[in-house]
Parts: C-alpha cells; sequence; structure tokens
C-alpha cells in the first residue's frame, strides 16, 4: 500500500532544459519535501502543509524571502552604513528617489506609520527604520505607490473636448454578452464608479409605444426603463471624477417619444445638463468648463421605423462566433497586433462597402424625410452632434471648418481607413471627436487593441465594459493616468500641424526618445488572498512574472522571468530594457502566472501608464482578471528611464 502511495505521489515535473529561463529540479518528486504518515507536527506554524493520498502530507518551509541586493545597497548607501535610517537618511533617499520637497515632519509620520503597522517602537529614543522596516516601506501600496500623482488631476484640463482620451463605455447597460444578457443600471453604475465618462444608451420604444426602454435592439436582452438609468447617471456620474458625463444616446424613437425623452432628462439633471445656444459649435467646451456637468451626444433624431423593429428571433438570425472570437473573452488571449488588425480589416471589409453605403443613403434619405417633424426641444439638448459617414470613410474626414462633430466608426472601418489614411484621422480628431466601437461579430462581449484608436488621436475608444481580457487590461490601465478622472490629455504632438500641413504619421518609423528599465525583484500576498490548494494541490506554487509594453507596434513586446518553484513569495531579481518610440501613450504591462504541466493558472496583472512611472524602487499591486484589486497580492520592481 506505501509503495503503490509513494508511486502515486510522484510529482511529475520537466527537466530544467524542457523550457528556456524555467527554474527547474531535475527529477523533482515527493522524495523531495518530508513525507509524514497521519497529520501535520508541532513545527507547522512555520510550515505548509499538503494532503497527499489518504495517510501523506507533505510540508514545506514558509521562511520569508531575502532582502534584495538594491533594497540593501540603497538602505547602506542612505543610512550612512548604520544600522538603522533616521528622518534626514530617509528624506535625503526620498530626495534621490524624485520626491522634491520632502519635509521632516513627512519623513518623520512615515516612519511612525511603519513602526505602528509593524507593531514596533523606536530604536534609540528616536524615530528610525532598520533594514526590514525599511523593506516594508518600500512594499508599501500606500507609502510607495507606483505611478505620480495617483489620485490627483495634473492635465491642463482647459482645451476643447478633442484634446483628450474620454473614458468610454459600449452598451453600457449590458450585464453580460450582447445577445441575450439582461439590461440593468447596475453596469452604469460600475462603469461611473470607476471613472468612465461616456456612457451609451440605446433607446426604444417599450411594448406598447408609449415609454421609453433600453435594450440592445432586435435581440433577445431584457429591456430596462430609461427614466431608471437617467436617475442613476445622477446618482453616480461624479463619485470619481468631477468632470463632465457624456451620454451618447442612439435613437429608435418615434418624435411624440423624442419629446418625452427631452421632458425627462430636463427633469433629471436640471441645471446639471449643459447644451449650447448655438445650433452648431465651432470648437468644443473644455472638460474644465464642463466641470459636474452631463452632456448628451447623438445623430440627428430621426423617426423610429416599426418596419425594423422586432427582436432577434424576428429576424431568424442565427448569432455565430466568427473563428477565434471564442478565445478573445478569456484572459490568456494576446492582444492583437495593430498592424494585423488593419490587414484583416481591409479584406474583411471590401464586400462589404456596397451594402454598407447603400444602407447609409437609407438612413440619410429618411432623416431627410422626417427633419421637419424633429421636436425642436429634443435637438435643442445635444450638444455633440453625432453620425456615421455618408459615403467613403474618408470623404468624412475632411471635417466641416464652421462646426464639430462627432464622427462613428467600428473598429473594422478604422483599422481599413486608417491602413491608407492614418494622418486624414488624427488631423480630423484635431477639432472633431471620433468614437470607436467593437465589431458587430463581438457577440460575448470582448474588446479589441485600444491603441488601433488611441495611435489615431480617437477620443473615444468605445470598449464593453462588462468583459474581461487583456484589451479590457490595458484600457484600465490608460485611464489611471491624471488622476483617474477619466480625461488624459493627448501628447502635443498629436494635435499640431507642422508648417507643410503634415500632422504625426501612426505608421512612421521613429527613433527611440527614451528607454525603460525595469527589474522584477519580489512578489507576495498570494497566500493570504488564495486558498493554500488554489494554485497547487500537492505543493506550493510555481510564479513567472510576464513584463511588456503595449503602445505603438514597435514599442509593444512582453518577456517574462524564470518560474520559481515551490515559493508564495517568488524571488526573481530580474531585469528588461524597453526602448519606447512613443512612451507618451505607453503601458507598461504586468502579469504573473502559475505554471502548471497541462495550463498555467493566472496570478494577477496590471497596466500602469509608462509616462506616470516613478523612478525608483516601488510597490505594484495586482488585479483579478476582472479588474478587480487584490488584497494583499503585489511586486517589489524598480523603474528606471535612460
Amino acid at each position: 500500500m506505501h509503495a503503490r502511495c509513494a508511486f502515486r505521489l510522484t510529482r511529475l515535473r520537466r527537466e530544467p532544459d524542457a523550457e528556456p529561463g524555467r527554474a527547474g529540479k531535475q527529477g523533482k518528486s515527493v522524495c523531495a519535501a518530508k513525507v509524514h504518515e497521519g497529520g501535520a507536527g508541532a513545527g507547522d506554524a512555520q510550515m505548509g502543509t499538503y494532503k497527499c493520498c489518504i495517510f501523506f502530507t507533505r510540508r514545506f518551509a514558509l521562511s520569508d524571502a531575502s532582502t534584495p541586493g538594491d533594497v540593501r545597497m540603497l538602505f547602506t548607501r542612505h543610512a550612512g552604513g548604520a544600522p538603522y535610517m533616521g528622518i534626514d537618511e530617509l528624506r535625503r533617499y526620498l530626495a534621490a528617489s524624485g520626491e522634491a520637497h520632502v519635509d521632516a515632519d513627512t519623513a518623520e509620520r512615515i516612519i511612525d506609520r511603519v513602526l505602528q503597522e509593524r507593531s514596533r517602537t523606536p530604536r534609540f529614543g528616536k524615530p528610525s527604520l532598520t533594514i526590514d522596516d525599511f523593506q516594508y516601506f518600500l512594499f508599501s501600496e500606500d507609502l510607495n505607490p507606483p505611478i505620480c500623482h495617483s489620485k490627483e488631476v495634473h492635465h491642463d484640463m482647459n482645451a476643447p473636448l478633442s484634446h483628450y482620451f474620454i473614458y468610454t463605455g459600449h452598451n453600457s447597460y449590458l450585464t453580460g454578452n450582447q445577445l441575450s444578457s439582461d439590461c440593468s443600471d447596475i453596469p452604469i453604475i460600475k462603469a461611473l464608479q470607476i471613472g468612465v465618462r461616456v456612457i451609451e444608451l440605446d433607446m426604444w420604444p417599450n411594448s406598447s409605444k408609449d415609454d421609453v426602454d433600453i435594450l440592445h435592439g432586435r435581440t433577445l436582452t431584457a429591456p430596462v426603463s430609461l427614466i431608471k438609468c437617467l436617475k442613476s447617471i445622477k446618482e453616480y456620474a461624479f463619485v470619481a471624477s468631477p468632470y463632465p458625463v457624456i451620454i451618447t444616446l442612439e435613437d429608435h424613437l418615434t418624435s411624440d417619444l423624442q419629446a418625452k425623452v427631452a421632458k425627462m432628462v430636463l427633469e433629471v439633471f436640471g441645471d446639471t445638463l449643459y447644451y449650447p445656444e448655438s445650433k452648431h459649435l465651432q470648437e468644443f467646451p473644455s472638460p474644465e468648463a464642463l466641470r459636474g456637468r452631463v452632456i448628451l451626444s447623438t445623430k440627428p433624431p430621426k423617426e423610429y421605423l416599426e418596419s425594423k423593429g422586432g427582436t432577434m428571433k424576428d429576424r431568424d438570425i442565427e448569432p455565430q462566433f466568427s473563428k477565434g472570437q471564442n478565445e478573445e473573452a478569456v484572459w490568456g488571449t494576446e492582444v492583437p497586433d495593430i498592424q494585423d488588425e488593419m490587414q484583416t480589416a481591409d479584406k474583411v471589409l471590401l464586400h462589404e462597402n456596397d451594402i454598407l453605403y447603400t444602407q447609409r443613403d437609407v438612413e440619410e434619405d429618411d432623416e431627410k424625410k422626417m427633419c421637419q417633424h424633429h421636436p425642436l426641444e429634443y435637438k435643442h439638448l445635444i450638444t455633440i452632434k453625432a453620425g456615421k459617414p455618408k459615403g467613403a470613410v474618408v470623404d468624412a474626414l475632411k471635417g466641416d471648418p464652421d462646426k464639430v462633430r462627432r464622427l462613428s466608426l467600428s473598429e473594422q472601418e478604422l483599422a481599413k481607413v486608417a491602413a491608407h489614411h492614418g494622418r486624414n484621422i488624427v488631423s480630423f480628431t484635431h477639432k472633431n471627436l471620433l468614437r470607436i466601437y467593437p465589431k458587430g461579430t463581438r457577440f460575448n462581449s470582448s474588446n479589441y487593441n485600444p491603441f488601433l484608436g488611441w495611435v489615431h488621436g480617437a477620443q473615444m475608444v468605445a470598449f464593453n465594459m462588462q468583459g474581461y481580457g487583456r484589451s479590457l487590461w490595458l484600457m484600465h490601465g490608460f485611464y489611471k493616468a491624471n488622476g483617474g478622472c477619466g480625461y488624459v490629455k493627448k501628447p502635443d504632438f498629436m494635435m499640431q500641424t507642422c508648417p507643410d500641413g503634415n500632422v504625426f504619421d501612426p505608421k512612421a518609423d521613429l527613433p527611440v526618445k527614451k528607454t525603460l528599465k525595469v527589474k522584477v525583484y519580489m512578489g507576495e500576498g498570494w497566500q493570504s488572498d488564495f486558498k493554500q490548494t488554489y494554485f497547487d494541490t500537492y505543493s506550493p506554487p510555481d510564479f513567472y512574472a510576464k513584463v511588456g509594453i503595449a503602445g505603438v507596434p514597435s514599442d509593444s513586446v512582453m518577456q517574462k522571468t524564470k518560474a520559481v518553484e515551490d515559493s508564495w513569495v517568488p524571488v526573481w531579481e530580474e531585469e528588461f530594457v524597453f526602448p519606447l518610440t512613443v512612451p507618451e501613450i505607453a503601458l507598461l504591462r504586468v502579469e504573473v502566472h502559475e505554471y502548471d504541466v497541462s495550463e498555467d493558472d493566472f496570478g494577477g496583472q496590471t497596466a500602469l501608464p509608462v509616462s506616470e512611472l516613478r523612478p525608483g524602487i516601488r510597490t505594484v499591486p495586482l488585479f483579478d482578471h476582472k479588474g478587480l484589486k487584490f488584497k494583499s497580492v503585489k511586486l517589489l520592481m524598480r523603474f528606471e528611464f535612460v
């Protein structure tokens, strides 16, 4: 019986040379650990115990990881060789790390907090830190965050709206997939709570044609009332940011229901609602001028055509996922390359153009016919006039010198026009707003590479916020910039026109502007946030980290560390170098995975704006696959710009 159990308990491992960079142990088996019959012994307070079969357990020491050499060197340097670091020494370290104007009181408060949280009293009769205290300080998210101004707005907020990237949601009312999930105000509330500034509502007549519902038209989604959504927007609009909330309306209403919407909007928002006195704006207001206001954006309303109504069943459409689409919803699928998307879109859209433009012509005719029936008050409330291209997309990008507007393109339309007219897109976004939305086949609420829009100056890159995956992680990370207020000012070079008339070319071969060095020291917190057997039934996890850049194609890359076996506190101490041509919009990507023979487990992720990284050794908290921050999981990393 015992021999049989010992055979079953052997833990199969690859040899170290099976995967480059993996730290392995040759022929690792149950014999590599202490095996005991029966329960755990008296020393289990410092041991991790794993049950094997029925009669055996495996015990692993849970010793603390050693202090990284760089941390010891910094402590010794700034403490002057002494065994402790006082107020003046801590001030010198903070100043050397780029923390300007740190006074003695601030340094003393930091020391007092560290000692209090570690339940220690000051040594030598005055506030001071030992090497362990110093590492505790470095590993504190509150005291040593990874980005500057993490809660402060520091961009100029007085430029027109077109000068900003704006945190934008798509079909904000959906709780799940695009075809059959419920519609609710809950996803809207959640989006506003994380700083989303653009909420999309699709308006349709209810079943009795006397009120307005919000739902994804011609699908099986269950509706929610417009009034409920509007009230929730009013309540939560400014909990995360004081800057304007834009409600984009997709209008499928009759003229009498449009009048009812106007009345609802005015009653719910009152003076909070902003709308212009003039019929057309020559320039959009600034976020600062619109602070605390709600504004509406929609295309010129047209009469709801009952013949176009119905559900997915009425239209006899069988929803199907396109090839590979199902994979894009899971965390394991990599963000698609921008250039690949451009080439794919070029092929896919060729056979759609005739149908697409014919449909647009019909819609334009409908709008002209109904123009005389539009309720004046409803039209007057629309601040940002919107629409789709009336013919070739490149013609719509010419803009109008006398008025500004919003243009909407699908991700495929953008990719197609960007392949040959990238600078036209950039030029259009100098004054006008460009909204990009997911292609219609993303039934599972997956998303696309947001940099497809951002590198071309698109302000509203609309995402399914209820979805998951790496693309959404990038979106979350991008809008951590500027205090998380939902408005990120575009780099100046994206808004400039040269004397010869040229603008930024997203496809240009640019020189390296800055080099970012990233060192991953160690991680901790998984043992607090996960069950002991979550990653591995028979032993502690084998973590490795992936570090890289998301941005323009030439900057985008991912690299990884070795895997550290059987440790809840992995120590990697590996450095990576990233040359950057457009650091202004680049994101640092960090993921942690746990190696398994069959399929690796997910251990956390984050994305951080490169432009706001704080040089030096910093704490980097990690988030789960839904974008929610773990309570304890974090990494110790160093950032250095060359």
